[in-house]
């Protein structure tokens, strides 16, 4: 494992106190050893909730010349060999020797500080592999997908590289509330880490949600943005989520069946196997379930396994470094997307990687609305907002209140193109605007910024029409041309009647017997 040299909040408070009755100690030399080993017994019993932290890593490098799970940890405890389950033990790497004389309690809080420093995680899988706490399933679904991911390195390597951007954030929310670690690589399924992601059910962003589900945990969704593929709200959304539904079940794997399938199918599940007195584990209501929920706790059941034992999966995972990615600075005023992405000299694609849920070029709302920046551009954003002395947004709405109105009309209305208006607001080729239509037009004059009202971008609607044809006008016929119009009718009448004999004669024969039936009498 490597060292990081970051200090640890709980190693910083535990030093803290240790201080005072440490001070104490001072007075005799007798008692101060006494205090110190008594300290040192202390210190060995907490470090071992942190130990197990390195468990994996330390069964990745025991095992770097044969893949495969660590066999000593299973010949010791007779446990089954599955690398994340591996628990470290602190006496097996003996803590440093404390001789019973007295220290300075500064000195003594340094060592406790230096002692834990190295059990600080480098790298994000190593942190997530930490916390495993939902039980395991082994059955012939878990290894079709293990074999599925595993097979396919550079699929995981997509996935590793868009993650890098969220999964400290994921992790970080996710220990915040207790929650298992493991639950940071459920958007591996959900999405492939993708926020942009939108599903034939319109499931959207990171975490899938669906409009209504989005709705019921406050996930914004309107024309400006959808908050189901921020990073920020749809995380918290979808971690309040999840602590719900194990609230209701008293168990993750179920939660989790309920977070794809919805809680009342599940419920109803197990109802059916209460009444015939059936177990109501996942494995044992998996027949009630659709494919796609029968697959679904297996598959990151597989990603974990990868992702505990990457080696003995011949799988090389990308290094996602223990640190922030992003920062959240406060917008105060509108913003143009692109104008926001030049003042943190970041490309328009990496600025919408980290802020996928604005819909349209302008940014709006109040001061509640964050901007995520990574940590190294969020000082350049600030730096060349403070220089910039121009307006930040060139956009503003337009409501269209008489009859529909079509986009080229608009256009020209507030001086740009067709393809401008129709690009801004993600307007269908071939079709105008109904009357009702809110929609971004360029700002006419840009030298008085005045932001988009908030009820205007939470109401704001678009409905479209066919934009129609063209139609031949109809002109008045002179009588030379009614005369010729009505004589070409008459020869046509008349060559029809002539021919008419000579069809029915050469129609004379044997007739056949469906004819015979219709001319029967």
């Amino acid at each position: 494992m490597q060292k990081n040299t970051r200090k640890s909040p709980a190693l910083a408070a535990l030093a803290f106190l240790l201080i005072p009755a440490l001070g104490q100690a001072n007075d005799s030399a007798e008692s101060g050893a006494a205090a110190v080993i008594e300290s040192s017994a202390a210190v060995e019993s907490d470090a071992a909730p942190d130990a197990e932290r390195g468990a994996t890593d330390a069964a990745q490098s025991g095992a770097a010349d044969a893949p495969g799970p660590n066999p000593a940890y299973a010949a010791q405890s007779g446990a089954e060999p599955r690398a994340y389950n591996v628990k470290p033990l602190m006496q097996q790497r003996p803590m440093p020797e404390y001789r019973p004389v007295a220290q300075p309690a500064a000195a003594v809080a340094t060592v406790v500080a230096d002692t834990f420093e190295e059990y600080v995680e480098a790298d994000v899988w190593g942190r997530i592999r930490s916390g495993y706490a939902i039980p395991d399933i082994e059955n012939p679904l878990v290894s079709k997908h293990v074999n599925y991911y595993s097979s396919r390195p550079d699929y995981l390597a997509r996935i590793s590289s868009r993650a890098s951007r969220y999964m400290f954030h994921v992790i970080q929310e996710l220990e915040k509330r207790h929650m298992p670690s493991e639950l940071a690589l459920l958007p591996i399924i959900e999405s492939a880490f993708n926020p942009n992601a939108m599903s034939s059910a319109s499931a959207a962003g990171m975490w899938q949600f669906v409009p209504g589900t989005g709705r019921d945990f406050n996930l914004k969704q309107n024309m400006f943005k959808d908050e189901r593929r921020g990073v920020l709200a749809s995380t918290d959304a979808a971690l309040s989520y999840l602590q719900k539904l194990y609230g209701m079940f008293g168990d993750w794997q179920l939660a989790l069946a309920a977070y794809n399938w919805g809680e009342g199918n599940v419920q109803r599940a197990i109802a059916k196997n209460q009444a015939m007195g059936k177990r109501t584990d996942f494995e044992s209501l998996a027949e009630h379930m659709p494919a796609e929920t029968r697959n679904y706790v297996p598959k990151l059941q597989a990603v974990k396994n990868i992702i505990a034992n990457p080696r003995q999966y011949g799988v090389d995972l990308p290094v996602i470094d223990n640190v922030p990615y992003f920062t959240a600075i406060e917008k105060t005023a509108d913003i143009d997307l692109d104008i926001a992405a030049k003042l943190a000299e970041l490309s328009v694609d990496e600025f919408k990687a980290l802020n996928p849920q604005f819909n349209r070029p302008v940014i709006t709302g109040g001061e509640q609305t964050k901007i995520l920046l990574p940590q190294e551009n969020a000082a350049k954003f600030r730096a060349n907002l403070a220089q910039w002395g121009k307006a930040l947004s060139t956009w503003t709405t337009h409501r269209i209140t008489g009859a529909r109105q079509s986009v080229a009309a608009l256009a020209s209305k507030f001086g740009t193109t067709p393809e401008v208006i129709r690009q801004a607001n993600n307007i269908p080729a071939k079709t105008a605007l109904r009357a009702g239509s809110t929609i971004l037009v360029p700002r006419l004059s840009t030298s008085a910024q005045t932001d988009i009202a908030e009820h205007i971008a939470d109401n704001a609607v678009m409905a479209f029409e066919s934009e129609r044809s063209k139609r031949v006008r109809a002109t008045k016929l002179s009588s030379r041309q009614k005369f010729r119009v009505n004589a070409g009718k008459a020869v046509s009448k008349i060559k029809s009647r002539v021919s008419a004999p000579k069809a029915s004669a050469r129609a004379k024969g044997p007739r056949s017997k469906f004819n015979k039936r219709r001319t029967a009498k």
